[in-house]
């Protein structure tokens, strides 16, 4: 199979943080030491001050709704948030107003700000390490519908199936079908666990008996010849790295072109 899953699109790495508001002092109680079993253990305990906070609660809710905005139009992914090229414009008004949002907080604000920032890398269609990382997600996301339907459980079910739909959104059409009918399988599932098992009361290993699980087991067959796959050279520039880690914010240094960056300073 070839790698070419993917709909051509962006990795963005989005920061939205509070700067300000809370202070916090740490006062050491037992300096570290090693104990009878020859562990090191310290102890300290640290005080929280917020001066303000009903503006800190203001602060902490409008970065929620200014990241929530930028999230909104991208497919959350293992390896960062992830855009289709044909929802490029919808990005850039997200990040506009998510910037809108956190500029009317901080004009209004004595003690807190908040600062978004927003890089942007592209990644091709047929860039085949990218294929791999998201395959793999995909498959274990099939593989939890699957286990969910044999555990019973209806809202791992859910949860596995609301996680495949976001990323779908990067695959290509015909590989989006397929997990979509998987998604469909797995909630028809679902539905059926809460309402003969939990609603009517009959034995959960006979509902699960007549549960089909056929669609998840092919579009999860579509993903498996990606772990053996080559590289595919390709004139188009791409994002080598996908590992990144949420919490730096900020993508690892690759070979591809990073875009302008949206990301703004406010």
């Amino acid at each position: 199979m070839k790698t070419s899953v993917l709909k051509p699109g962006l990795l963005v790495s989005l920061s939205v943080r509070v700067r300000g508001g809370v202070l916090y002092q740490r006062k050491d109680l037992e300096a570290e030491h090693v104990d009878e079993s020859g562990a090191k253990v310290a102890r300290w305990e640290t005080l929280r001050n917020i001066p303000d906070p009903e503006e800190f609660d203001r602060a902490t809710q409008a970065r929620s709704k200014a990241r929530g905005l930028v999230v909104g139009v991208c497919c959350p992914s293992l390896f960062g948030l992830l855009c289709p090229n044909d929802r490029e414009k919808d990005l850039a008004a997200a990040v506009e107003e998510a910037r809108a949002v956190a500029q009317g907080h901080n004009a209004a604000a004595m003690r807190s700000q908040i600062e978004v920032f927003v890089l942007v890398g592209r990644i091709a269609q047929d860039d085949a390490e990218a294929a791999r990382a998201i395959g793999a997600e995909m498959r274990e996301l099939l593989e939890d519908m699957r286990a969910g339907i044999k555990a019973a459980d209806p809202e791992a079910i859910r949860e596995a199936a609301n996680k495949a739909r976001a990323l779908g959104g990067m695959l290509k059409p015909e590989v989006e079908g397929k997990v979509s009918e998987a998604i469909a399988e797995a909630r028809l599932a679902a539905r059926e666990l809460v309402k003969r098992v939990a609603k009517a009361g009959e034995r959960a290993a006979d509902v699960v008996a007549v549960c089909s699980v056929r669609a998840i087991e092919a579009a999860r067959f579509s993903f498996l010849d990606l772990d053996g796959a080559q590289p595919v050279t390709s004139e188009a520039p791409t994002a080598r790295g996908l590992d990144l880690d949420p919490a730096a914010g900020v993508p690892p240094q690759t070979s591809a072109p990073v875009l302008p960056q949206l990301s703004l300073e406010v």
